[in-house]
């Protein structure tokens, strides 16, 4: 695989990853979640072949409760 081929595939998987966030992010406001530090983790889409990892990162009590009422919801059927 050339450079440029390496370095246009490394780029896609970024995109792709960056993709996953915003809809993540979509879905979550549409059940009334936000988890304010979600991100993609820079340190992971670093270097020649990068791997990007979504951060999830840290939320309050009550985002936390509200996810946990979320999942439940949705695991009993009862969907919003």
């Amino acid at each position: 695989m050339e450079a440029t081929e390496r370095r246009r595939a490394a780029a896609e998987k970024v995109r792709a990853a960056e993709d996953a966030v915003e809809q993540l992010k979509a879905g979550l406001a549409g059940l009334g979640v936000t988890l304010p530090s979600l991100r993609l983790d820079p340190v992971s889409c670093a270097g020649n072949e990068p791997t990007p990892l979504v951060d999830l990162g840290r939320c309050n009590i009550d985002t936390a409760l509200r996810l946990c009422e979320v999942l439940a919801e949705k695991e009993s059927g009862h969907d919003r």
